[in-house]
């Protein structure tokens, strides 16, 4: 996995040989969890007891309701800490030894921003789960000077910035998987420079034909 400073150039064959197979930026920078926050949606499963299932919204002070248990503090907790935290609940007064999932069904309170060399730069709100190539579709997808081999994921691990370099084109025909994007990831897709260098002739070409009219 290549992991150093940004480069504004073009990948080289090197650099297209350091990517890593499986999960690129959660293998090369460790796996940053979800941390639920505020108007996510949650499905709540209790197994074998379909009376206490709930898909619940969380409001606006960190909290969901349940039955029997009442009010639980989910915002920015981990799923599998608030699962633990319900079951725990539950069995302390009503049950023995409950088995909860929950499930995001709805990431509204995350966003993930995509940059650089893409039809339309924005933020755009995580509404499920988003891969990669997911994410740049949101932004409609490469501009005629992006490098597909030369896309970068920026990520906050433990208070560091890190980031991982992917060849796209490569993940769109299968040969690396589609890796999975989290709340906060910036992407920056960077500039082919040889498109560039092609782009900025033809827009100087009505120029350079005035000048040789007048030479």
């Amino acid at each position: 996995m290549l992991l150093c400073a940004c480069s504004n150039s073009g990948g080289t064959k090197e650099e297209a040989a350091t990517l890593p197979e499986g999960d690129p930026v959660a293998a090369a920078m460790g796996r940053s969890e979800y941390l639920i926050g505020p108007s996510d949606l949650l499905t709540v499963t209790v197994f074998q007891i379909e009376d206490l299932n709930r898909e619940v919204r969380v409001n606006n002070a960190g909290q969901i309701a349940l039955p029997l248990i009442g009010a639980v503090p989910v915002a920015g907790r981990t799923v599998g800490e608030i699962e633990q935290d319900i079951a725990g609940r539950y069995q302390a007064r009503y049950l023995q030894n409950p088995q909860v999932t929950v499930f995001v069904k709805e990431f509204s309170s995350q966003r993930v921003t995509v940059g650089g060399a893409v039809k339309k730069p924005g933020i755009f709100p995580m509404t499920s789960r988003l891969s990669l190539l997911q994410s740049l579709a949101l932004a409609e997808g490469f501009s005629d000077v992006a490098s597909h081999r030369n896309v970068l994921v920026f990520r906050t691990i433990g208070g560091e910035r890190k980031y991982a370099r992917f060849d796209v084109a490569a993940i769109e025909k299968g040969e690396h998987p589609d890796p999975q994007i989290f709340g906060e990831d910036v992407i920056v897709v960077d500039t082919s420079m040889g498109r560039q260098t092609l782009r900025t002739l033809i827009q100087l070409a009505p120029f350079i034909a005035v000048w040789r009219s007048y030479n």
